[in-house]
């Protein structure tokens, strides 16, 4: 990477092992003039690492509303900068997506590093399907809020995908037994760390032993997606039903096929046998 740099860079950083970062992550990171990231603590050991000697700011959650201007300033001279968080990608359930979007609307270059993000990690680990998948992130906090966010989502077939705090961990994993039923679950957390945990279960058999899960570090929940109970209908004698209690054969018919979604023709076939 010998070219000249220009504009935003978006790094995403290891999820746990420091080993995970890419050869380009940190070409930019040593090159840019100020790497903004979550918490300057936790990107200090990462950048010690690999002895990265560049200028550091915070920006995150509760002062990204006071950083962009400084940062859009910075970036309309020519100056570079890089956003990190303390692991992952930058702009997934956290502010990068506000400086992102300033950017764009700046007329500033804003360049995305492919990289670690925890929900994609979770879901090839889970087992579950892949082919479609919806990442939710965090729910709300309130119980009353988290289920009606549920409710709107229960019938989602795809796979999905949600971020969860350990203290909220063991409420949310009931909410979401309360509203979609039992389904197959999978629970991560530390990945990618010694002591990575994965566990694949039915949600009620994850309830019932939720005592034994370690509740420490950030924890990556997916779903199995919402799927159609098959209801066997006796088709014959839901129309026999019908036309005891007087209706003719002909309104029985409709009935029949409006109530179990049952094509006319096919449910006409079946009662040229009463």
């Amino acid at each position: 990477m010998g070219g000249k740099l220009e504009g935003i860079y978006i790094c995403p950083t290891p999820l746990g092992n420091l080993e995970d970062i890419t050869i380009r992550t940190l070409k930019v990171l040593k090159k840019v003039d100020l790497i903004a990231c979550e918490d300057t603590r936790v990107s200090r050991k990462l950048l010690n690492r690999y002895n990265i000697k560049r200028n550091l700011t915070s920006y995150h959650n509760f002062n990204y509303k006071s950083k962009i201007p400084e940062f859009l300033d910075m970036l309309s001279t020519g100056k570079t900068i890089a956003i990190i968080t303390d692991a992952g990608m930058p702009g997934i359930s956290d502010p990068g997506y506000e400086i992102i979007k300033a950017c764009i609307d700046s007329k500033i270059k804003v360049n995305v590093l492919p990289g670690p993000s925890a929900f994609v990690v979770a879901l090839v680990a889970s087992g579950l399907n892949t082919d479609r998948f919806t990442f939710i992130g965090f729910l709300p906090e309130k119980s009353s809020q988290r289920k009606k966010e549920l409710n709107s989502i229960k019938k989602y077939k795809e796979t999905l995908i949600f971020y969860e705090a350990p203290h909220r961990i063991s409420d949310t994993l009931g909410d979401i037994y309360e509203i979609f039923g039992n389904r197959k679950v999978s629970i991560c957390r530390e990945l990618t760390k010694l002591y990575e945990e994965i566990i694949r279960d039915d949600l009620s058999h994850i309830i019932q032993n939720i005592d034994h899960i370690t509740i420490k570090g950030e924890f990556v929940i997916v779903v199995e997606g919402y799927e159609e109970e098959i209801v066997e209908v006796d088709t014959k004698s839901e129309l026999m039903s019908l036309i005891s209690q007087g209706y003719t054969k002909k309104e029985a018919i409709k009935m029949v096929s409006e109530k179990f979604n049952l094509r006319k023709n096919e449910v006409y076939e079946i009662s040229l046998e009463i």
